[in-house]
């Protein structure tokens, strides 16, 4: 197994982990039953703790121990989970978060990390049994064993009796880490190694591990939780742990259950007190150890290695360590997961099965018409087969990929926690369709545009306290955020009751600033529109969240760059909506292919309400309206847009396409039908044109052109079109 593997998949669990554990926390400080919440918080600390010491993470098994023995004390109703002890633990599941990226990143622990660290242990002391000292970072949990007289120990510690499976190094894990984590449970006072089975000379394989350990631990931790230690490699694994106060029969028939020598091994007993000499002697009386020994010179030799390395490295780990890390340079990569269900598999498995059938068939028709002893149509049945198979298949890979948005949403509970406190503010988040699904990688792209929306709805939008009363509001405030499917699009509204934009101040501060001209006319829409303009700002301070003049134009582009609009909705004193519409995906879509000149474009398919000839519909060339069953429609001419050259066709075509409540026609040469598209990005000379979203490759190898229907319907309804106007696209 590679080690790089195992532990990049430890970093995206434990993300995943972390992002449960805020979910909980909002949980916990929201419902009058914590239980389940606190439950929940101890189970991801302790997943995290326990895997993070399989990789020798110390400084995350470290600082998580003393956030469990909190939770463990929270979940016995010996702490009460108090609004104190959250926010205390939102400190603890981000400074995790950040020793994670550090660590992820192969980067050093910065000193400001350390003492982030060092200040939420000690705010965790309070609520801790027994607090113990915190070892300095870097510190081994585990020191270096040293000899112990016979009874210089606890009278009775634990006994464990460890044989490590041999694949334990080849499934990533590293035996150092169980004891670095047992040491964070209490302390090793004996410790033996063994190496009874290894193997001479070509033998020896540096990836099998032939190690066991008997070890003496003075803990307070109770049975589950050092069986839990060696949950990772329990089924491989020889574990055996004798509590305390055991009596002598548990210990002797230890003896007999392990491969070593009985002498041998009853003399390390003996060493950690578990059995007097007398008792070893009279169990062995009657037997004799053939391999006393030799098990004692391998242990002898191993163990000085432990202790010289002060970290009780075996050499079989080492060698298997560093067999890897010269195998693969360590590089620390973001690995995109998406988790898809089994049925979406097994379908696609399926189909894939009926394509090979669908396509032998459509060969096998293909050489029988070259041979003259079919007809083409059962050719041309096959490749429709075919070719619908395709198309459930390319339905059925984009349907893997599409994630709910619901998960977005709730990250801004948190966010919403925050800055409300920060503000002084009681606002309220609601959620609605969260069981919309789209595109991860339009999902990954749209977290920072509805951040930046999210903190203005809250910094700007919702009002301060005393005014929310004095225009008789409820106290708390209400942020909304919800998606829904529209036309093959997704409508994603971020909503408050705060107080609305007042367009008269930001028709002010536009002219001050120098984006409009004084006196210049303006609709409301347009004056509501300048809040995208790079630099506008009608804060009157600069604060941590807003005031700096950023923001609102950085979402424009990032919703321009998804093929995506945004508009605003707001009503001075009730409150605003920010709408955002959105492509489905940005791979695959059925498209309409229409042709102008000798050019081919490509419209979304499912924008298109219907198609018909020019001439029997015109309502006014000058203006540019057509009169469809007595709804007035704007459209445009793409040949006029684009500046293309030629004559005029006989007949010329609408196509009526609608993008969200508008609706406008685009005027074309030709109808050329549906076309699956497969969109291709515009290299860096073409995106910044306007009306175009994107290109995709016909089948004779041409390239055509995607609308952006959003941009043209803008376009439409706006002004008149005129030759050469192309220029107002851009």
């Amino acid at each position: 197994m590679n080690l790089d593997k195992a532990k990049q998949t430890f970093f995206n669990e434990a993300q995943e982990l972390l992002e449960a554990m805020e979910a909980a926390l909002l949980a916990g400080e929201e419902q009058e039953d914590q239980g389940e919440a606190v439950n929940a918080m101890f189970r991801t600390v302790h997943t995290i703790k326990g895997s993070a010491g399989l990789f020798g993470l110390d400084a995350v098994v470290r600082f998580a121990h003393s956030v469990e023995s909190v939770l463990d004390r929270v979940r016995g109703h010996q702490v009460p989970l108090s609004s104190e002890l959250i926010t205390l633990l939102f400190q603890c599941h981000d400074h995790l978060i950040q020793v994670l990226d550090d660590l992820q990143g192969e980067l050093p622990e910065s000193p400001e990390t350390q003492q982030s660290g060092a200040r939420i242990l000690a705010s965790l002391l309070p609520y801790q049994n027994n607090p113990v000292a915190t070892p300095a970072p870097g510190a081994l949990a585990v020191q270096p064993v040293t000899a112990h007289p016979v009874g210089s120990g606890p009278a009775n510690p634990w006994h464990l009796s460890l044989r490590f499976g041999p694949d334990v190094f080849r499934n990533g894990m590293d035996p150092l880490s169980f004891l670095r984590y047992l040491g964070t449970l209490g302390s090793i006072l004996h410790l033996t190694p063994l190496l009874g089975n290894l193997p001479e000379g070509d033998g020896y394989d540096p990836e099998t591990c032939y190690l066991g350990l008997e070890l003496d631990l003075d803990s307070q931790a109770d049975q589950k939780t050092l069986e839990e230690v060696f949950e990772f490699v329990r089924e491989d694994s020889r574990i055996l742990i004798i509590p305390p106060h055991s009596k002598t029969e548990d210990f002797l028939a230890l003896l007999k259950d392990l491969p070593e020598g009985e002498r041998y091994l009853g003399e390390i007993l003996v060493a950690g007190g578990q059995l007097t000499s007398q008792e070893l002697e009279e169990a062995l009386r009657t037997q004799k150890d053939e391999s006393y020994e030799d098990g004692k010179v391998q242990s002898r030799l191993l163990g000085s290695i432990l202790i010289q390395e002060h970290g009780m490295a075996p050499p079989v780990v080492a060698a298997a360590l560093d067999k890897q890390k010269k195998a693969k340079e360590r590089q620390a990569q973001e690995q995109k997961v998406i988790k898809v269900s089994a049925e979406k598999l097994d379908r696609l498995v399926d189909l894939v099965g009926e394509l090979v059938i669908a396509g032998a068939t459509a060969h096998a028709q293909a050489a029988e018409v070259k041979a003259g002893r079919a007809q083409a149509d059962n050719l041309l049945e096959a490749t429709t087969t075919l070719n619908k198979l395709v198309e459930e298949i390319r339905d059925n890979a984009l349907s893997l990929r599409m994630v709910q948005i619901g998960e977005t949403f709730s990250r801004f509970r948190r966010i919403v926690r925050d800055v409300s406190q920060e503000l002084g503010k009681a606002i309220e988040l609601e959620i609605h369709g969260g069981e919309t699904e789209l595109d991860k990688s339009i999902v990954e792209k749209l977290s920072d545009p509805l951040m930046h929306i999210v903190r203005n709805s809250i910094d700007h939008g919702i009002e301060a306290l005393d005014q929310r009363r004095a225009r008789g509001k409820p106290e708390s405030g209400t942020l909304s955020l919800s998606a829904s499917h529209e036309s093959g699009t997704i409508i994603i509204e971020v909503s408050d009751d705060g107080g609305g934009l007042n367009r008269e101040r930001i028709y002010a501060k536009a002219v001050e600033r120098g984006i409009i001209q004084p006196g210049a006319s303006l609709s409301d829409q347009e004056i509501t529109n300048l809040i995208f303009e790079p630099g506008f700002s009608t804060a009157t301070a600069v604060s941590n969240l807003s005031g700096r003049g950023v923001g609102m134009d950085v979402v424009r582009r990032n919703i321009d760059e998804l093929r995506g609009s945004i508009e605003v909705e707001t009503e001075e004193g009730l409150g605003t909506t920010l709408r955002i519409r959105l492509p489905l995906t940005l791979a695959i879509i059925d498209g309409f292919r229409v042709g102008v000149g000798g050019v081919s474009y490509v419209v979304p398919l499912d924008l298109v309400i219907e198609c018909l000839d020019l001439a029997p519909f015109l309502e006014s060339e000058e203006n540019h309206l057509v009169n469809l069953r007595g709804e007035v429609l704007p459209f445009l001419r793409l040949r006029e847009v684009f500046q293309i050259p030629g004559p005029l066709p006989a007949r010329e075509r609408v196509v009526v396409i609608q993008y969200g409540d508008t609706r406008a026609g685009i005027v074309v040469d030709r109808l050329m039908g549906e076309f699956q598209t497969v969109i291709k990005p515009l290299g860096k000379l073409f995106r910044g044109a306007r009306g175009i979203g994107g290109s995709t490759i016909l089948g004779s190898g041409e390239v055509a052109l995607i609308l952006d229907a959003a941009q043209l319907v803008q376009l439409a309804t706006e002004r008149p079109i005129r030759p050469g106007s192309l220029s107002t696209l851009q």
